[in-house]
């Protein structure tokens, strides 16, 4: 039923698997693509025409992760796919930048690649075994796609060894996270983040990269001589020679002259109006003829800079190829954000503003991995007036969230610990001006406003795009490139890094690939650039600030004992939810009993801690307290002398006086000062009022008399009665019990029940039972208690 072609090898010891033929035959071309347990279907589809006035190529990649990949259902409400989220849009864009640049000049015909992951192990990334789908897929398709490429992760480990498609456990652990795409000839596409490698190592991690792909290029073409489709024949191109020649004739001088202006908007000026002019001497032209002659300006705009670099050593605005344009940076800009930063290189302007948070700050990541939290965040927005343009202004698009990931790259790997310094941190950068490399200007903004919020990064960090322009065998690399420099040069190569190294390469080519030689040039040369913009930023600031900003949080860390974290959270959560509302400050609880306070205001800090040293304190006898009455009773008070915690105060420790009634000494929520006189084995806690000044919280002595012995013998003191026997009395001498006659057994001497008369016969009128205690009825006569120390503290015969 299914003509099936697949192809295995040996790669990075575990075998990849390319499989076509079974799923998805409708599409121009499709292929499952396996490595481990990690599954990844590409299907390739292509318009058979192109769209009437189509001036550009029109290729679409998405990358989709599907929850069920990892046994996952999707959080949220509706349960399902929903936008790409930042992961699956940085790895369509890792997929598109290394093959369009594969597709021949005039090619406009529509392209859809769709990669879905469709199995996920957890050791094996999908996103480059995508890249190899894709690459696959578009081979097999018959579109003129001049690939195949191949693609690979490389780790470099503390031992300074490279690791072929490392885990992520060997990424984190180690020192590089790098991304390569290649042909059998070049590299095409280089995406990294690395801590502080050299030039050297970085160079040959790229190097190691392009020499482990050559067999996953060799699987893939291997697989087309199986499966592939016939090759598409291209329509025949009009006479471009020709046409050219006519331009360069009309509009060759005025192109020459708009490129000697130095000004962006007076060149762009120019440049329109020449391009006007040829497109009003087509006029009457084909539609066909009038596209190609508006594409040939480009390229005659093109032949002009380049000629002038190669030849001359002369750029756009004068420079030569190594200078960096005029820097002003200024910090502090801002006056109410934590910490901020104006950075200007030529006329290309971003404002970075950093602000500080606590933990809840955190952004919550899901994905196939699972939960995860992002404390580093950092976004990027390219306004349209920063070019001078009218366009869409919204939702970042794919090229800001690729530009803010580029910065987030290069910036991590100098972050200080959670440990060392436990806030949330988020890096704003809009860009106010535009003309070449905003995400580099980015990496020195933001550098920059968390220096002046106080960040200790361990260095600080600058960025510089360089250039190529490659005729035959002559190149030249040019440094801090301009927008038109850009667009008109053969390479986007964007380094970033400290003074002790690279922490971030990116690389884009628009030609078939680089070699070694001109990556090695483009990075000694990127390398005196950083340096020199590094130089230029310490005039602004050359340390992080000391001081916090007073608008930023303060976190402040404490460890309490692991069993006593139930104890400051409380049921539900009431404890630690009401500390926050009483003392506005922010806590945060880990696992592992770590604590953090934040709050603008150290007072507020102070109260929660204070709150919480209570909650996890252990009472102490002998201590005094200053508490609140909680609740008044008949007998005393319960006095909240610490976090969670309350105590008795007796009636008889109130005063060294009588206290008839306690609620006329005290009232519930009265401030008081008590002593901890007990804890028993039960926990109960007796606290006394009466030996603290309640003015100064001085311990006061016991003034009290101590208690006169009763008649009857001496009972000693309270706490040593003796063996007090099986009624709790003990041998103490009570004197000689009252003589109440011979009771005999218990039938004999109380008379029998039936001779003794009625209950108050011989005992004396009592009145009824009900009038025992006074009133109508007579009886005894009710006493007030005598005033003794034993009354007072409580004590009394047993």
């Amino acid at each position: 039923m299914f003509d099936t072609k697949t192809v295995e090898i040996e790669w990075g010891g575990k075998t990849l698997k390319l499989e076509t033929g079974r799923v998805a035959r409708q599409a121009d071309g499709a292929v499952l693509a396996t490595l481990g347990e990690t599954v990844v279907l590409c299907a390739v589809t292509a318009a058979k025409s192109v769209k009437p006035g189509q001036d550009f190529f029109p290729l679409t990649v998405h990358y989709q992760e599907k929850f069920s990949a990892a046994g996952r259902i999707p959080g949220g409400f509706f349960k399902r796919e929903r936008g790409a989220t930042e992961k699956e849009t940085l790895t369509s864009r890792l997929i598109d930048r290394p093959v369009r640049p594969l597709f021949p000049e005039g090619f406009y015909n529509e392209i859809l690649v769709i990669a879905q992951v469709l199995s996920y192990d957890g050791e094996n990334e999908p996103d480059v075994l995508a890249m190899i789908a894709a690459s696959a897929a578009l081979t097999l398709s018959g579109v003129p796609f001049m690939g195949p490429i191949g693609a690979a992760r490389v780790g470099f480990d503390t031992e300074g060894q490279y690791i072929l498609n490392p885990t992520q456990t060997q990424v984190s652990e180690g020192r590089l996270d790098l991304v390569v795409a290649g042909t059998r000839d070049a590299v095409m596409m280089v995406e990294s983040e690395a801590k502080e490698l050299s030039e050297e190592e970085m160079l040959g991690a790229v190097m190691f990269a392009h020499k482990s792909m050559q067999d996953v290029i060799g699987a893939i073409i291997k697989l087309a001589e199986q499966a592939a489709k016939d090759p598409w024949e291209l329509a025949a191109s009009a006479d471009k020679a020709s046409i050219k020649g006519k331009l360069k004739d009309l509009i060759g001088k005025d192109i020459e002259a708009a490129y000697k202006l130095t000004s962006k908007s007076e060149r762009s000026s120019a440049l329109n109006a020449a391009r006007e002019k040829a497109s009003e001497a087509f006029a009457e032209s084909e539609p066909q003829e009038q596209l190609v002659a508006s594409k040939l300006v480009k390229s005659l705009e093109a032949d002009i800079v380049r000629g002038a670099i190669l030849k001359e050593g002369r750029r756009i605005d004068g420079r030569d190829t190594k200078t960096v344009r005029p820097i002003e940076a200024i910090v502090g800009f801002l006056p109410r954000t934590h910490g901020s930063a104006l950075f200007t290189r030529g006329e290309t302007q971003a404002i970075c503003t950093t602000t500080l948070g606590t933990k809840e700050a955190e952004q919550m990541i899901d994905g196939l991995e699972g939960l995860s939290y992002q404390r580093f965040m950092l976004h990027y927005n390219f306004p349209p007036y920063s070019v001078g343009e009218v366009g869409r202004f919204g939702a970042p698009g794919r090229r800001e969230v690729g530009h803010g990931k580029l910065a987030w790259r290069a910036l991590r790997p100098m972050l200080p610990s959670a440990e060392d310094f436990p806030y949330t941190i988020r890096v704003l950068s809009d860009i106010t001006e535009s003309n070449g490399s905003s995400s580099m200007a980015t990496v020195c903004g933001g550098s920059l406003s968390m220096m002046d919020a106080g960040v200790p990064l361990k260095r600080p960090v600058s960025g510089i795009a360089m250039g190529l322009i490659l005729e035959g065998k002559d190149f030249a690399v040019i440094s801090d490139i301009l927008g038109d420099e850009d667009h008109l040069g053969d390479m986007d190569f964007k380094v970033a890094g400290t003074s002790e190294g690279i922490t971030s390469l990116q690389m884009d080519i628009k030609i078939a690939g680089i070699t070694e030689e001109i990556m090695r040039t483009a990075l000694a040369q990127a390398k005196e650039g950083r340096a020199h913009i590094l130089g230029e930023m310490a005039r602004a600031l050359d340390h992080t600030r000391e001081e916090l900003s007073a608008h930023a949080p303060r976190i402040e860390t404490m460890q309490i004992p692991k069993d006593k974290i139930r104890d400051v959270i409380g049921t539900g959560g009431k404890v630690i939810r009401e500390i926050v509302a009483e003392t506005g400050a922010k806590v945060d609880i880990d696992d592992d009993g770590t604590i953090k306070i934040a709050s603008s205001d150290l007072s507020q800090i102070e109260a929660a801690r204070n709150w919480i040293k209570g909650i996890v304190a252990e009472p102490e006898p002998g201590t005094i307290y200053t508490g609140k009455v909680a609740s008044i009773v008949d007998f005393g008070a319960f006095v909240t002398f610490m976090p969670g915690k309350d105590g008795l105060v007796h009636v008889s420790e109130i005063k060294n006086e009588r206290v008839e009634n306690v609620r006329d000494v005290l009232s519930e929520g009265q401030e008081v000062k008590v002593k901890l006189l007990e804890v028993d084995q039960r926990g109960k806690v007796r606290l006394s009022m009466r030996l603290v000044d309640q003015e100064t919280g001085e311990e006061l002595e016991d003034t009290r008399p101590p208690r006169e012995p009763r008649e009857g013998g001496d009972r000693g003191p309270r706490g040593d009665r003796g063996d007090r026997g099986r009624h709790g009395r003990g041998d103490r001498d009570r004197g000689p019990r009252r003589d109440r006659g011979d009771r005999g057994p218990r039938g004999e001497g109380r008379g029998d029940r039936d001779d003794r008369g009625p209950r108050g016969e011989g005992r004396g009128d009592r009145g009824p039972r009900r009038d025992r205690e006074g009133g109508e009825g007579g009886g005894r006569e009710q006493r007030e208690p005598e005033f003794s120390p034993a009354f007072l503290t409580g004590e009394g015969e047993d």
